[in-house]
């Protein structure tokens, strides 16, 4: 148990809410009960900060206290209102990728502002604009995915393909870039320094906080450098083996049946009854 609580940050998809699904009653009513208790509340995510405040202002909740965008490449301090970026993909680093990718015959996206960029229009992209509210801007040319940094690539794949992907990159790792699992279908590669946990850090030293004051919320590859720099990291039960492997604690409900509101409420009351 965390003895001064001071901030709860949350994986989205999987974690918060079930994916493409409204934030439900309960976990509403758990959030008011952290500003409530003055604890502050913040969200972590692989989108940008575009789709998610389209998503906040769907669920009609106050503001978050922070968010952390793009993988841990975007962070918004709502304290001081300020944002920073950090350590996006060189052009020649995403070029590297869509090459090594065409063996897999995906299909590559980034974002550029409020617009998905892909060589391909398919359902699975169509699908992603419409739940991010976003136009799509289709093009023939690959280099145009490459002409500038990015703070990530995604690529869109077959999901019996996944594991092939995966073991690809376990086996020729990168000295500069990192790739990774969010969804069945979806594999993303950021700058190997680009984690959740180290734009979390900079959030904490920004507003006086210490890791022990710290709870993160995760399900899966990508929320592990924020679980581990936690004073308390938790994965969803419905969350991957490495993720659990790495947290403090699982929660007891996966997200479908309010596992993060549930754990939360569990803790609140393990506090009241100890007199804290």
């Amino acid at each position: 148990m965390i003895k001064d609580l001071k901030l709860v940050v949350c994986d989205i998809d999987d974690t918060l809410v079930v994916r493409h699904k409204l934030l439900t009653p309960r976990a509403k009513r758990m959030i008011k009960t952290l500003k409530a208790k003055n604890i502050y509340f913040g969200l972590a995510s692989g989108r940008p900060f575009w789709d998610l405040d389209h998503m906040i202002e769907g669920w009609h909740i106050e503001p978050v206290d922070m968010l952390i965008g793009m993988n841990g490449s975007s962070l918004r301090d709502a304290v001081h209102q300020k944002e920073y970026t950090y350590y996006l993909m060189k052009p020649e680093w995403i070029k590297e990728t869509i090459e090594i990718m065409k063996q897999f015959h995906a299909n590559p996206i980034i974002y550029e502002d409020d617009t998905i960029v892909c060589v391909k229009r398919d359902t699975t992209v169509i699908s992603s604009a419409l739940s991010g509210h976003r136009s799509i801007h289709k093009v023939d040319d690959l280099s145009y995915l490459y002409r500038k940094e990015n703070a990530k690539i995604m690529f869109r794949i077959k999901a019996h393909q996944m594991a092939d992907v995966e073991a690809y990159f376990r086996a020729h790792p990168s000295p500069n870039y990192i790739g990774f699992k969010t969804q069945p279908t979806l594999f993303e590669f950021t700058n190997i320094h680009t984690d959740k946990g180290y734009a979390l850090s900079q959030y904490c030293e920004i507003n006086g906080l210490s890791p022990e004051q710290v709870m993160a919320f995760g399900d899966t590859s990508n929320d592990n450098g924020m679980l581990k720099y936690s004073g308390l990291g938790v994965c969803l039960k419905n969350g991957s083996e490495d993720t659990k492997a790495i947290a403090d604690v699982v929660t007891d409900r996966p997200c479908t049946m309010d596992g993060w509101a549930d754990f939360m409420e569990k803790y609140f009351d393990r506090r009241q009854q100890n007199g804290k």
